[in-house]
């Protein structure tokens, strides 16, 4: 499939996006399904009749697709139908999954202090190491941590400003003083203009996904698994802190969270506070008879 028919498409989408103040990860995951749809179809998007939306999407669920992937493929391609094509009857087929139960919730995986400094010191470079260490130092996301500007580094108070975080609300991260040695590093060697972590055109911010690929670069350098992923930092800053007997409720305003509930996942992992808590057997009179000394 050439790509010459699709190049007006996607820029004309990505303006109607842009004007709907749409953030760059949802702009880039609709993208991602109109591409989808282009492979599957084997010509432009723009050729797909309802019936070809039809099969798409059972193409989909033969496929094992999971519902929160497809019903997020179905508002792209009813967005970028109806308002990229002004074609909103194409769409009339294609339909939200329901599940009938919720999927269980995996618990978050961890690293242990240890593993956290062998993957920060094998970061190949000092911007590698400076936005890995933002991202457990601070407990960011991945897409707050790319989106940071040299304005929202706070020496003064020690804070992080975080604008436009999940669910578009800014809040304040904290800025140890360790971090900011790291910072102040990076920023001495590349001298950035906006963005804390520009991309490889020196202007934008670099990408989640760069960030993603240097992480696991770390990891494979520093022998650790290969699940181990920019948001595995977040999750081991939140187990960290409890584990420091750090208040919950506090943990829960550094992460962002919208429900205590959230944050109290990390309970579940915090290993050292299991092992600290005494079993009320233990406060029992013991139940194991003394032996006789032998004669």
């Amino acid at each position: 499939m050439s790509d010459k028919p699709l190049i007006p498409l996607r820029v004309r989408m990505v303006q109607d996006m842009t004007v709907r103040n749409f953030v760059p990860d949802t702009q880039r995951e609709y993208i991602r399904a109109v591409k989808k749809l282009a492979a599957f179809l084997g010509r432009s998007p723009d050729t797909a009749t309802a019936e070809d939306l039809r099969a798409f999407q059972l193409h989909l669920t033969q496929t094992g697709t999971n519902p929160p992937t497809i019903n997020a493929t179905v508002t792209a391609l009813r967005f970028f139908f109806k308002v990229t094509l002004d074609r909103p009857e194409t769409t009339r087929h294609l339909v939200f999954v329901f599940e009938p139960r919720k999927l269980p919730r995996k618990l978050p995986r961890v690293l242990p202090p240890e593993d956290v400094l062998r993957l920060l010191e094998s970061a190949p470079n000092p911007k590698s190491k400076a936005a890995l260490s933002v991202a457990y130092g601070a407990g960011l996301r991945a897409m707050e941590v790319v989106a940071l500007k040299i304005t929202d580094i706070d020496s003064q108070r020690m804070l992080i400003r975080v604008e436009m975080g999940k669910g578009r609300k800014d809040r304040f991260a904290m800025l140890s003083p360790q971090l900011l040695e790291l910072l102040r590093d990076w920023y001495r060697i590349a001298r950035p203009r906006l963005f804390l972590f520009p991309g490889r055109d020196k202007i934008g911010p670099m990408t989640p996904r760069q960030l993603n690929r240097i992480c696991h670069m770390a990891a494979e350098l520093a022998g650790l698994p290969t699940w181990v992923a920019p948001h595995t930092l977040r999750h081991s800053f939140a187990t960290h802190l409890l584990e420091q007997h750090i208040d919950i409720r506090v943990i829960q305003v550094l992460l962002g969270h919208a429900k205590l509930d959230t944050t109290a996942r990390y309970t579940q992992v915090a290993t050292n506070i299991i092992r600290e808590v005494m079993s009320p057997l233990d406060r029992l009179t013991p139940l194991v008879p003394k032996r006789d000394k032998p004669k």
